[in-house]
C-alpha cells in the first residue's frame, strides 16, 4: 500500500510529430515532375530530339536536306492549325471544326479568284474574313448561348463542311485559274540545299506573333487565367466572355492563314483536302505539352508537337512501315502525352 507521501509519477507526454517528420524527402521522380511542370517545352523538346536521333539511325537518308525540307513542308499546314487550336485549348476548350474552317476558307479564296475575277489581295482578305467569322460563330455559341465547346465545334464542323461542298459544288479549283498571290505560299526558297516554302516561313511568323501576344501582353495573361480557373478570373475583374470570344476569333483567323498555306502546298483548292486535320492539330497540341484542362502550355511546344508528328510519319514511311501502323504509333504517342500531362499536373507545390 502506498502512503500519501509517495511521489506521484505523471505519464510521459506523447511525442510531438512535426510536419517535417511526416514529409518524405523528394525523390528523383519528384524533381523531374517539378521540372517538367515549370518548363512546359522541355518534355516535347526531349521527345523530338530522341525521335530524330532514332530515325537517323534507322533510315540513313532521314537527315538529308531534301527530306528535312519535306518534313517542314508537310508540317506547315498542321502546325498552323495547331497554333489556333492551342489558343482554344489554353482556355480549357477544344475545336473540332479546324479542318472544315480551313477548307471552307480555301474554297472561298479559290472561287472568288478563279470564277468571279477578284484580285488576289481581295480574295485573300475575303478568306481571312471568313475564317474570323467562323471563329466568332463558335465563340458566340460558347460565350452567349453557354454551350460546351465540344458540342459547338462538333456541330459547326458539319455546318462548315456542308457549306464547303455547296460553294465548291464538290469540284477542285485548279491553281492555274487562281491568282499568283494565293499560290505564293507554295513557292520555294533554297537555303543550304534545303527547299523551304514561304508557307513554312509564314507559319514561323505566326509562332512569333502568338508567342509574344501570350507572354508579353495583358491579353495573353488573361487567356492563361481564364483557362486556369474561369470563375477566379471573373472575380479578379477579367471579362472572361470577351477573352473567349477574342480567342475563337483569333483562332479562326489563324485557320484562314492555314488555308492560304494549304492552297500553296497542293497548288489548288480542294473541298476534300484537310477536312480531317482537326485530329492531327489536337495531336500536335497535346504532344507539345499544352494541357487539355487549360491554363498551361506554350506556342513553341505546339510547333515541336507538330514536328514530332511529322518526323514520326516521315521516319516510319522511310523505314517501310505501313500507313496503318503509322497511325497506330501516333495514337500511342497521344495516349502517352496525355498520361504524362496528368502526372505533371500532380506536381507537389
Amino acid at each position: 500500500m502506498t502512503t500519501s507521501n509517495s511521489p506521484r509519477v505523471s505519464p510521459e507526454p506523447p511525442p510531438v510529430v512535426t510536419l517535417a517528420d511526416d514529409v518524405r524527402p523528394p525523390t528523383l521522380a519528384d524533381h523531374v515532375q517539378r521540372l517538367l511542370h515549370a518548363q512546359a517545352t522541355l518534355g516535347p523538346a526531349a521527345v523530338l530530339l530522341i525521335t530524330v536521333a532514332a530515325f537517323a539511325l534507322i533510315a540513313p537518308n532521314f537527315l538529308q536536306a531534301s527530306n528535312i525540307s519535306l518534313i517542314l513542308q508537310q508540317t506547315a499546314v498542321i502546325g498552323t492549325l495547331a497554333l489556333g487550336q492551342t489558343l482554344i485549348i489554353l482556355t480549357a476548350g477544344i475545336d473540332l471544326s479546324v479542318g472544315s474552317i480551313m477548307v471552307l476558307c480555301s474554297i472561298i479564296m479559290g472561287r472568288l479568284s478563279a470564277d468571279l475575277g477578284f484580285s488576289g489581295p481581295m480574295a485573300l482578305l475575303a478568306g481571312l474574313a471568313c475564317g474570323t467569322a467562323c471563329g466568332l460563330f463558335n465563340g458566340f455559341l460558347v460565350t452567349r448561348v453557354k454551350l460546351p465547346p465540344f458540342i459547338v465545334t462538333l456541330g459547326s464542323l458539319n455546318i462548315f463542311f456542308a457549306l464547303n461542298l455547296w460553294i465548291s459544288r464538290s469540284e477542285t479549283i485548279r491553281g492555274a485559274e487562281m491568282s499568283e498571290l494565293l499560290l505564293w505560299t507554295g513557292q520555294v526558297l533554297t537555303v543550304g540545299g534545303a527547299r523551304i516554302t514561304y508557307g513554312s516561313l509564314l507559319m514561323l511568323a505566326i509562332v512569333a506573333v502568338l508567342a509574344y501576344a501570350l507572354h508579353r501582353t495583358r491579353w495573353g495573361r488573361h487567356v492563361y487565367a481564364t483557362g486556369d480557373d474561369r470563375e477566379a478570373a471573373r472575380l479578379a475583374g477579367i471579362r472572361v466572355n470577351r477573352v473567349l470570344l477574342s480567342v475563337y476569333a483569333t483562332a479562326g483567323l489563324v485557320y484562314a492563314v492555314g488555308a492560304w498555306i494549304l492552297i500553296g502546298r497542293i497548288a489548288s483548292a480542294s473541298p476534300q483536302a484537310g477536312t480531317m486535320d482537326n485530329l492531327d492539330s489536337i495531336t500536335a497540341v497535346v504532344l507539345g505539352g499544352t494541357s487539355l484542362f487549360g491554363g498551361r502550355g506554350m506556342i513553341v511546344g505546339t510547333i515541336m508537337g507538330a514536328l514530332i508528328v511529322g518526323v514520326c510519319r516521315n521516319g516510319l514511311s522511310l523505314a517501310g512501315v505501313d500507313v496503318l501502323w503509322q497511325n497506330f504509333a501516333v495514337g500511342v504517342l497521344v495516349i502517352l502525352a496525355v498520361s504524362l500531362d496528368q502526372w505533371i499536373r500532380k506536381a507537389r507545390r
